[in-house]
């Protein structure tokens, strides 16, 4: 008797199959709730007063959060629960926890101009990463509509790790913190595009990109705060140079697209 006549054998095998399916779902969501721990541990941190391990604590919910839809896609199993759950763990990572940081560590000597300006960053997360998921599959997934949240963190905590190398205190760069603060939240918020990288291991790149790469990775194991926090402002200010560059062209500046299809990295914001 083979397999296809008996019944129970085929049960046990889909079973099998069906319990292996759901704990492939498992893992991406792994993924999530570890960047989710890094933006709790970058607050916790903070509260200790370990600012650059605050810092880190953001650098890795990054690193995590732009694995978690990889992961799934890779295993094939995308569902709208990880969706949502990302969303949360970014409102955290990349929201709550900067805000929080930035406030703990320099805004609070400036009274209620330090909290208005945490409150100003982290509401603005909350409305990008809200617009960002009703938008899905309206957006030119060459771009970012406004500035991505993990981006807006990372500016945040690489001024925080940069000023902590230089053994400069909150306190004395409070205004600066509170520019950048609203500079990042407000930036989040506009519909300024900002080039998101989707395209390239898609296409073949020229070989002195893969030379410059080289260059930008021996330059931050030179010097990791400065060079990080360099790149991360140039990149903060890059969607207005292509706003500028697109509207001196006569191209469109909108990033929402014409198309249905859906940006293929969920995962970042």
């Amino acid at each position: 008797m083979n397999e296809d006549d008996n019944p129970g054998a085929k049960a046990d095998e889909h079973a099998a199959l069906s319990k292996r399916r759901k704990g492939l779902y498992v893992l991406p969501n792994l993924f999530t709730l570890a960047a989710l721990f890094g933006g709790f541990y970058a607050i916790v941190m903070a509260i200790n007063g370990r600012f650059d391990l605050a810092a880190w604590g953001i650098a890795c919910a990054m690193v995590l959060d732009s694995l978690d839809g990889r992961v799934a896609r890779m295993t094939n199993t995308q569902s709208a629960f990880g969706e949502q759950m990302d969303s949360l763990s970014d409102m955290v990572s990349f929201g709550a926890a900067p805000a929080l940081i930035s406030y703990i560590w320099a805004l609070k000597g400036l009274g209620r101009w330090g909290w208005i300006a945490a409150f100003v960053y982290v509401s603005c997360a909350a409305l990008r990463l809200a617009r960002f998921n009703v938008n899905t599959s309206v957006v030119d997934k060459r771009f970012f509509q406004g500035l991505p949240s993990p981006a807006a963190a990372a500016l945040m905590a690489s001024f925080i790790y940069a000023m902590n190398d230089l053994d400069i205190q909150g306190p004395d760069v409070a205004w600066p913190m509170f520019v950048l603060a609203l500079y990042s939240g407000l930036t989040m918020v506009t519909n300024v595009p900002f080039y998101s990288f989707k395209d390239v291991s898609k296409k073949s790149v020229p070989f002195v990109v893969l030379v410059l790469i080289a260059l930008v990775i021996a330059a931050i194991n030179i010097d990791p705060p400065k060079v990080l926090f360099g790149i991360f402002v140039i990149y903060g200010f890059s969607g207005y140079a292509i706003y500028g560059w697109r509207k001196a062209k006569g191209m469109p500046t909108s990033v929402i697209s014409t198309s249905t299809d859906e940006p293929d990295e969920k995962g970042l914001h």
